[in-house]
């Protein structure tokens, strides 16, 4: 008996500027909680040199290491790949391509901000990335 054909994975692509806090956190949030079933990147319209280290910090709080993640050049392909488009403060710089779905997240920037200012962002983010997951899993097949 031939196996069931699976349905492709969703992939969701988290944009900030610098990459290198809340979209890093968001990834690791959505890679931690939904494993497999959904391929994620990231990637920032300005890219930092490093990961927030205060962000590194508060995920490994809640038991997610990103500290061996590189903030990474927002891409056309990057886009194009990914069904899901989540913004989070990336402004124009983020391409516009017809097919996929697009929310823009607010939360505060945690650059240049301690560990305290840190967590309520990290929480926030969690939030809404539980929300994503369940909106993706719950989706209508195509």
């Amino acid at each position: 008996m031939p196996p069931e054909p699976t349905a492709p994975r969703a992939s969701v692509l988290f944009v900030c500027v610098h990459n290198a806090g809340r979209s890093q956190m968001a990834a690791g949030f959505l890679a931690h909680l939904a494993g497999d079933r959904i391929e994620v990147r990231s990637a920032g319209s300005l890219p930092a040199d490093q990961i927030n280290p205060a962000a590194v910090a508060a995920m490994r709080e809640v038991g997610i290491d990103i500290a061996a993640e590189r903030p990474r050049a927002l891409t056309t392909d990057a886009v194009e790949a990914s069904d899901y488009v989540i913004t989070m403060g990336c402004g124009d710089a983020c391409p516009v391509l017809p097919g996929k779905h697009y929310r823009d997240w607010q939360f505060d920037d945690p650059a240049g901000r301690g560990l305290d200012a840190v967590r309520p962002i990290r929480d926030a983010i969690r939030t809404r990335v539980e929300d994503l997951i369940h909106e993706i899993d719950t989706r209508p097949a195509p």
